[in-house]
């Protein structure tokens, strides 16, 4: 039975008590791209930062790698399944319209008849899905539960297109949300949206305003489609915002922030992010040349990468920027020396 709703006077805070990925063994490296489209690994290299990106067996969709990344995550927090209360998938590439991805990964993982929801906000879905778990755990009606990013990119890359498939890449990181005994965890969250951005980001058919057809097909609508040099110029624009938003409204000096973790889009965005915000890049996480874009994934998989290297109090700023437009951002203080939990 899940725990009675506190007064909001009595609010406690949601800690990260662990976090873990996955993703899958098959690589695509920029030398692999350029015997499909035209390009070339410094081509690659120089727009992105990007050297190889991880691929998905056709057959399997996110849920697969989610459900790998959350028994590693229920392993490694010595949690039953029993005692999930909420999982929240953020994904942008569902197994299916429906049923939801987070109940297919529940049952997969053994996590029975809890509240599980997809939620869609493109690379920030991840902070977006954090910064609702968090209020469940901080109001006490949830002791623990999972925000997961999970993406099987690859499926909507457009091959034809040597701009936008060179970016992308699959994988599903997960973390676990709990009260915090010590009162570090999730201390602030921010999320925006701008429909007016659809134009310049978006998939152009199988919704329901402009559902699956022969000519929606022959017309290749159905894969990911960007105007680069709009998008580049939001992304920056708008992930220094909310980063500089966040240490605002927490008082927050660039001295003071231990780790910026971005949304891995484009090495160049990640570096004038970080640029703008005052803080050196041997302070910001980056895995983008291993992994790529891996949308609502690439926050909890930085996490997961460098959890060897984060320690108890560590302040992290959060930052992503995606489709629609959205972005968000999150200051965390990290709950737990994670050299004692790493895979590593």
């Amino acid at each position: 039975m899940s725990p009675k709703p506190v007064s909001p006077s009595s609010l406690i805070r949601a800690a990260i008590t662990g976090v873990e990925g996955y993703v899958p063994d098959d690589i695509l490296t920029n030398a692999d791209l350029a015997r499909i489209v035209d390009t070339s690994d410094a081509w690659i290299t120089e727009r992105t930062g990007i050297k190889e990106r991880r691929v998905l067996a056709a057959g399997k969709g996110p849920s697969h790698m989610a459900a790998e990344a959350v028994r590693g995550l229920l392993a490694k927090t010595a949690t039953d399944p029993k005692e999930v209360d909420l999982v929240i998938v953020a994904t942008t590439t569902p197994d299916y319209p429906l049923p939801a991805t987070a109940a297919l990964v529940c049952e997969m993982t053994g996590i029975p008849h809890v509240g599980a929801f997809d939620l869609q906000g493109a690379c920030s879905g991840f902070l977006y899905g954090l910064s609702i778990a968090s209020q469940f755990v901080a109001t006490g009606k949830c002791r623990k539960a999972i925000v997961i990013g999970a993406e099987k990119m690859t499926s909507i890359a457009d091959y034809t297109d040597r701009a936008t498939c060179v970016l992308f890449g699959d994988g599903a990181g997960a973390v676990m949300l709990e009260p915090s005994p010590s009162g570090y965890g999730v201390i602030d969250t921010v999320m925006h949206s701008d429909g007016a951005g659809m134009p310049h980001i978006q998939i152009k058919a199988g919704g329901s305003r402009a559902p699956a057809s022969e000519d929606t097909v022959a017309r290749r609508q159905h894969y990911f489609y960007q105007e680069g040099a709009v998008v580049y110029k939001h992304a920056v624009a708008r992930l220094a915002e909310v980063g500089n938003e966040i240490v605002a409204r927490n008082e927050l000096t660039p001295s003071e922030i231990d780790w910026v973790v971005p949304h891995q889009a484009n090495r160049r965005i990640i570096e004038a992010t970080a640029e703008r915000l005052g803080v050196p890049m041997e302070r910001v996480m980056m895995n983008i040349a291993r992994y790529g874009n891996t949308s609502a994934a690439t926050i909890p998989l930085c996490l997961w990468d460098y959890e060897s290297q984060l320690k108890a109090g560590q302040k992290l700023v959060m930052v992503a920027f995606g489709g629609g437009f959205t972005w968000a951002g999150a200051y965390v203080t990290w709950a737990y020396d994670g050299a004692a939990k790493s895979r590593k």
